[in-house]
C-alpha cells in the first residue's frame, strides 16, 4: 500500500505505513493510500510526520525509535490532555484519534490536525520580521496562551487524576536535585560542581516557597520554541510539544517563560532565540499581561522564575552529561551546558 509514492521511502524505517493505514481503516479515517509524507521543520526528539490520505491531512506523533523511558506513556498523556482541551480557548493541535497500544507501530501514537503556522525560532515570515508592532503582539499572544490554559478547570475537563497536585511545590527542589544526581551514571561527566549557584539557588527556593496555590494544567516547557504562530498575524496558531504536561501550579508556565526570555544583562539571555527581537515586550510586560487575565496571586512570580531556571538548567545538563559519555553530540552538550550555566547566573541575579 502506498509504495508508488517516493515521498514515503524515508519514513518506512520510522513508521510502518501499511499497519498505520489498516489501523486508520478500522476507525473510518478516510480511505486510500497514504501520500505526501513530510517531516515538519523544527527540532524534536519525537517523530512527527505530516501526510495526506484522500482529501484530508493528518499529523502523526510517536516516540523516537531508540528506547526511551515511558515514551509510550508520554504519548498517552499528550493525547489525553489534547482531547481534554478540545472545548477550551487554548490554541492547540486538535486530536483526531489515539492508539494507546504498542502493537500497531511498536509504540503508542496519535493523529492530530496539522497546524498552519510557523515556529518563530526557525525564522520569521516577512510580515513578522518587518514589523516591531507585530512582534510585540506575538509576545503578548504567548502570554495569552498560558493564561487561557490556566483558566481551564482540570477536574471538569476529566483530568482530576492526571497529576498529583498535593505537595507539588514542596517536591520540586528535591525532585530535580535527584534528577541531577542521576547523571553521575554517565562516565566522563564532570559532575554538578561546575554549576555555580546550584546549592544557593536550591536553598533559596526552599526558604521562599509559596505556601499555597490553585492547581491547574501546566504545559511544563512553555517558551517560544514550543508554539506555532499564524502566518497572517501575531496570534498563536497552537501550543505544541506537551511532553511535560501535568497538573500542578500553572504559574510555573509563566515562570518558565520569564526564565527563557531574553534580557539585557548577558549573552545567556534566554534559552531560545528569535531574530529580529526588537518589538517584543519586556518580561515585566508579560507579567502584567498575565495579571490582566487571571485571579491568581502573582506576588511570588519571582520565585516561579527562579524555579524555572533551576529546573530547566538541570534538564539541559542531562544532555551535557550524556554527551560526555558519548551518548549525545558533544557540540549540543556544550551548547546546552552553557545555557545551564546562564540560567543559574540569571537565578543568582534574581535572588541576589
Amino acid at each position: 500500500m502506498s509504495r508508488a509514492d517516493p515521498s514515503l521511502d524515508a519514513w518506512r524505517g520510522l513508521v510502518d505505513l501499511d499497519r498505520l493505514a489498516a489501523w486508520m481503516d478500522a476507525r473510518g479515517l478516510e480511505r486510500g493510500p497514504i501520500e505526501e509524507a513530510v517531516r515538519p521543520p523544527g527540532g524534536t526528539q519525537n517523530i512527527l510526520i505530516r501526510f495526506r490520505r484522500a482529501s484530508r491531512w493528518f499529523m502523526l506523533r510517536r516516540p523516537p525509535l531508540s528506547p526511551r523511558f515511558n515514551g509510550s506513556e508520554t504519548m498517552r498523556r499528550e493525547a489525553r490532555v489534547l482531547g481534554a482541551l478540545a472545548p477550551s480557548e487554548v490554541p492547540h493541535p486538535r486530536l483526531i484519534a489515539a492508539c494507546p497500544q504498542e502493537d500497531v507501530l511498536g509504540a503508542a501514537f496519535y493523529l492530530m490536525e496539522p497546524i498552519e503556522g510557523f515556529n518563530p525560532t526557525v525564522g520569521l515570515p516577512a510580515l513578522h520580521a518587518g514589523d516591531p508592532g507585530v512582534r510585540r503582539g506575538m509576545g503578548l499572544a504567548l502570554v495569552d496562551g498560558i493564561a487561557a490554559l490556566g483558566r481551564v478547570d482540570h477536574v471538569a475537563a476529566g483530568l482530576a487524576d492526571f497529576g498529583r497536585a498535593e505537595g507539588f511545590l514542596e517536591r520540586q527542589v528535591g525532585r530535580w536535585k535527584k534528577q541531577l544526581a542521576s547523571y553521575n551514571e554517565y562516565e566522563g561527566w564532570a559532575g554538578p560542581g561546575e554549576i555555580e549557584g546550584l546549592d544557593e539557588v536550591g536553598a533559596w527556593l526552599e526558604a521562599h516557597r509559596p505556601q499555597s496555590f490553585r492547581p491547574g494544567i501546566i504545559h511544563g516547557d512553555y517558551h517560544l520554541a514550543n508554539v506555532l504562530y499564524r502566518f497572517d498575524g501575531p496570534q498563536l496558531a497552537a501550543i505544541v510539544d506537551w511532553e511535560l504536561t501535568t497538573i500542578g501550579d500553572p504559574l510555573l508556565d509563566l515562570g518558565w517563560l520569564l526564565a527563557t526570555w531574553p534580557e539585557d544583562s548577558g549573552p545567556e539571555a534566554g534559552a531560545v532565540s528569535v531574530k529580529p527581537w526588537d518589538g517584543f515586550p519586556s518580561a515585566a510586560e508579560l507579567v502584567d499581561r498575565y495579571a490582566d487575565q487571571t485571579e491568581r496571586d502573582l506576588s511570588a512570580i519571582h520565585w516561579y522564575g527562579v524555579l524555572a531556571c533551576y529546573k530547566l538548567g538541570i534538564i539541559l545538563e542531562g544532555t551535557h552529561a550524556r554527551a560526555a559519555a558519548g551518548k549525545a553530540e558533544v557540540e549540543t552538550g556544550e551548547r546546552l551546558h552553557a545555557q545551564t550555566l546562564g540560567l543559574f547566573r540569571r537565578a543568582l541575579r534574581w535572588i541576589g
